[in-house]
């Protein structure tokens, strides 16, 4: 970071490559918080990891295009994500299609 020139610098996105319990517990100073889970990874990924999305400005529920045949209903998760945050932005999407691309990038303001 020291070496980022970051006065010409917009936007810096942090991903996680590992679980969704460790973000919860290192803040590291994002302006928004964004989880992203598949419909392929079950209708019970909020029950398992509460916390993540209960600290998470954005939750974007991917791959809504793939429901049916993983036999997975949106909107339980939708449910599920709203219980843990009423005042997170909740975006159901199909990124290989394109589908919640746009209210993503209103959702976080670029």
């Amino acid at each position: 970071m020291e070496d980022l020139p970051l006065d010409d610098i917009d936007y810096i996105f942090i991903e996680n490559v590992g679980n969704l319990v460790c973000p919860v517990d290192f803040p590291v100073g994002a302006h928004k918080r964004v989880v992203v889970i598949s419909v392929t990874e079950g209708d019970d990924m909020v029950r398992k990891h509460p916390a993540i999305f209960a600290f998470s400005d954005v939750v974007i529920i991917n791959k809504v295009d793939l429901a049916l045949a993983m036999e997975v209903d949106p909107k339980i998760l939708e449910r599920d994500a709203r219980r843990a945050n009423p005042g997170a932005k909740i975006i159901m999407m199909d990124a290989r299609h394109g589908k919640g691309m746009d209210e993503l990038v209103k959702a976080l303001g670029i």
